[in-house]
C-alpha cells in the first residue's frame, strides 16, 4: 500500500514510545503515560470484497449508451488509519490535546462508478485542542484543525471527508474528518451547545469551495432520549444546484454556485425508552427548513420513526418502522423546491434512503417507507433485515446525481421520471464482533425497480444486486 510523510510521521512516534509501552501491557495502544502527558497510538485498517449485478439497473444502455458502462463488477478495497493522540494535563486544571492521523486507501479493479486501481493518502485528523472547567457545573471545549464532527443524527452535517473515486475505498468510506473545523464547545449539566465552521475535506476534482458554519443546541435525557436544534448556513460554495424545467419539459437549468447562502433550521428528538402502556417502544422525529433568498429555494426534509423492542423474545428482535421525506423542485414553479442535504450519513442504519438505492438517488426528490428487523442470536452476532420502498416526490424533476435528462418517444428533452415509484430494496446484514478489536461484516442486497425505472428504460428493467464481505480492525 502507499507511504507517505504522515505516516512515516505517526511510525517514527510510535517507535520513539516503545520503551513506555513496554510497562503498559494491558493497552498495546499505550504508549506513555506520566507527569501529567498521555501517549496513545491508534490504527485502523479494512479490506472489503464487492460483487455487483445489472448495477443501477443498467440504466447507462438507455441515458448513455456510449459510455461503454459494464453493469456487472466486482472489486477489492482497503485502507489503513495509522494515528497519534496526546493529552497533556495543565495545573489550571484545563487539558490540551489533539491528534494527528493519516489515511492510505486502493480498489482493485474497477467499483460500481466505474474507477478502479486507484488510491490516495490523505491526511485526516490534524488538530489541537483545549478543554475545562469554568464552574458552578460549566464546561468548555475548543478544536482548531482537521476532526470529525457529526451534529444530531447526522441529517445534515456528519460526512467531513469524501471517499471513492480518485481516493479508493468508495464503500468502505474511510475518510470522515472535515479538512478544517473550527469547534467551539459550552456544557452545563445535560445541555450542550456548538458553534461550528466547517471546510469539508472534499475530492480535488470536484471541489466546490464549500465553506459552512452554525450552531447546535442539544439536551440529552440520562435516561435515553434527546431534543434539539441545529442551525447551518453556507457561507462560501461553487456548489450547482439543479431546477426543473418549466413543466418538467427541456434540460434542468444548472446553476454555479447556487449553494452559497443556503440556510437550514433542523429540529431533532428521540423518546426515552417508554413504559406503561407504551412500555419497549422508542419514537424519533425530525423536520428541516431551508431557504435560499438570493436564488429564491425554500425546500424542506422530515422523518419519524418507531420502533419496538421484543425484549422477552429469544434474541431480543427489535422493529422499527420509519417515513422520511425530502422535498423535489416543482416544475410548474418558479420557486426552487429541492431540498440540499448537505454532508448527510448515508449509511443504512443513518439517512440512507434505500440501501442499492442509495447509491443513485441522495435525499432530495425522494420519501421512503423503510423497516428494520434486528436480531442478536448472541452477544457477537447481529442480523438486520432492511426494506425500503422509495418514491419520487416530483415528477418530471430532478431526483437523481445524473438528473435523468434524456430524450421521450415525441422527441422532448425530460428530466426525473414518470412515475413516482422508484424502487423496493432489500437488504440483509450479517455482522459478527470477532473480538474487541476485529469486525466482520457481510451483506446481500436487491434493489426492485419500480414504474419510474421501467418507464426510462422503456421495459420491464431487471433486479439490481450485489453482495460484499469486509473485516475492520480498530485500535
Amino acid at each position: 500500500m502507499y507511504y507517505s510523510l504522515f505516516g512515516k510521521v505517526l511510525i517514527s512516534a510510535a517507535f520513539l514510545s516503545a520503551g513506555s509501552a513496554r510497562a503498559q501491557d494491558s493497552d498495546p495502544m499505550l504508549f506513555y503515560s506520566d507527569n501529567g502527558l498521555t501517549v496513545r497510538g491508534h490504527f485502523q485498517a479494512g479490506l472489503n470484497a464487492v460483487v455487483e449485478s445489472n448495477l443501477f439497473w443498467d440504466l447507462a444502455a438507455t441515458t448513455a449508451p456510449g459510455s461503454g458502462f459494464d453493469p456487472d463488477t466486482s472489486w477489492l478495497e482497503g485502507y489503513v488509519k495509522p494515528g497519534l493522540s496526546f493529552t497533556y494535563q495543565l495545573d489550571s486544571g484545563a487539558a490540551l490535546y489533539g491528534k494527528l492521523s493519516a489515511v492510505a486507501s486502493y480498489t482493485w479493479g474497477t467499483d460500481a462508478f466505474d474507477t478502479g486501481d486507484v488510491g490516495a493518502e490523505t491526511v485526516e485528523e490534524a488538530y489541537l485542542a483545549i478543554r475545562g472547567d469554568l464552574g458552578d457545573g460549566l464546561s468548555y471545549d475548543l478544536s482548531l484543525g482537521a476532526r470529525e464532527l457529526t451534529l444530531g443524527t447526522g441529517m445534515l452535517i456528519a460526512n467531513g471527508a469524501t471517499s471513492g473515486f480518485e481516493r479508493g475505498a468508495l464503500k468502505l468510506g474511510p475518510r470522515k474528518a472535515w479538512e478544517m473545523a473550527v469547534i467551539g464547545r459550552l456544557k452545563s449539566g445535560n445541555v450542550t451547545g456548538t458553534a461550528f465552521y466547517l471546510d469539508p475535506n472534499e475530492l480535488p476534482s470536484t471541489d466546490g469551495d464549500n465553506q459552512l458554519a452554525g450552531v447546535d443546541l442539544r439536551y440529552d435525557d440520562p435516561a435515553g432520549g434527546y431534543l434539539g436544534a441545529t442551525y447551518v448556513s453556507v457561507l462560501n460554495s461553487n456548489s450547482p444546484y439543479p431546477q426543473a424545467a418549466p413543466g418538467g419539459i427541456g434540460p434542468p437549468t444548472v446553476t454555479p454556485g447556487a449553494r452559497e447562502g443556503t440556510k437550514t433550521f433542523n429540529l431533532y428528538a428521540k423518546t426515552s425508552p417508554l413504559a406503561g402502556v407504551l412500555q419497549n417502544w422508542t419514537f424519533t422525529g425530525e423536520v428541516a427548513y431551508q431557504w435560499n433568498d438570493r436564488i429564491d429555494l425554500e425546500a424542506w426534509a422530515g422523518r419519524v420513526t418507531a420502533g419496538y423492542t421484543f425484549a422477552t423474545l429469544p434474541w431480543t428482535p427489535s422493529l422499527t418502522l420509519g417515513y422520511q421525506s425530502f422535498s423535489g423542485d416543482d416544475p410548474k414553479t418558479t420557486q426552487l423546491e429541492r431540498f440540499d442535504p448537505l454532508y448527510y450519513q448515508g449509511s443504512p442504519s443513518a439517512w440512507a434512503t434505500g440501501s442499492k438505492s442509495a447509491s443513485t438517488f441522495i435525499n432530495s426528490n425522494v420519501n421512503a417507507l423503510s423497516l428494520a428487523l434486528r436480531v442478536q442470536p448472541t452477544r457477537q452476532d447481529t442480523l438486520t433485515l432492511r426494506y425500503a420502498h422509495i418514491r419520487a416526490n416530483e415528477l418530471m424533476s430532478p431526483v437523481q446525481f445524473g438528473q435523468a435528462t434524456r430524450v421521450n418517444v415525441n422527441g422532448n428533452v425530460v428530466t426525473g421520471v414518470t412515475d413516482h415509484h422508484l424502487a423496493d430494496d432489500v437488504f440483509l446484514e450479517y455482522s459478527r464482533v470477532i473480538n474487541r478489536n476485529t469486525f466482520l461484516t457481510a451483506g446481500f442486497s436487491v434493489s426492485y425497480p419500480g414504474a419510474a425505472i421501467d418507464n426510462v428504460i422503456g421495459r420491464s428493467a431487471d433486479p439490481w444486486t450485489g453482495g460484499f464481505i469486509n473485516v475492520v480492525v480498530n485500535y
